[in-house]
């Protein structure tokens, strides 16, 4: 694949999960509880979430892909230390997503259909932690591309 192709589908890729996660994290989740009792909010995350994660897991596979594939195309030694870095924080939040995808979401849609919504919030407050975080790498990234080179 050519460099530029890999480059577009790395960015876009990212727009995708880092976008969706500051929408979710900075805007639905301050209205939602503005607006809504726990009853019905947390199935709203559920939903919200089934979608989501979905077109998130591809762009995180995309990510993966083509930044591993640009980085191989220099070599791990040649490459600039940024390069390097976003390899690692990519890694890290792809571990973290995983844990979000297979685990604390499976939880909130399990307490959400046994309506034990105090379990579904803490579900939820636990998949709010991990997007922090991933937000937090995400901005780590941002700069190892921009400044370490």
């Amino acid at each position: 694949m050519t460099l530029k192709i890999l480059l577009l589908l790395h960015l876009v890729s990212a727009m995708v999960w880092v976008g969706g996660m500051f929408f979710a994290y900075f805007c639905l989740r301050p209205a939602a509880v503005a607006v809504l009792e726990p009853a019905q909010r947390l199935p709203l995350w559920a939903a919200t979430f089934q979608r989501f994660l979905r077109y998130a897991a591809i762009a995180v596979l995309l990510l993966l892909f083509s930044g591993l594939s640009m980085l191989l195309q220099v070599g791990f030694a040649a490459a600039p230390l940024g390069w390097n870095l976003m390899m690692l924080f990519g890694l890290t939040m792809a571990l973290v997503f995983a844990y979000v995808y297979g685990v604390a979401y499976r939880r909130l849609c399990q307490y959400c259909a046994a309506a034990q919504w105090k379990l579904a919030g803490a579900a939820l407050n636990q998949i709010r932690q991990l997007v922090g975080i991933n937000l937090v790498l995400a901005g780590a990234v941002l700069v190892a591309a921009v400044f370490a080179r």
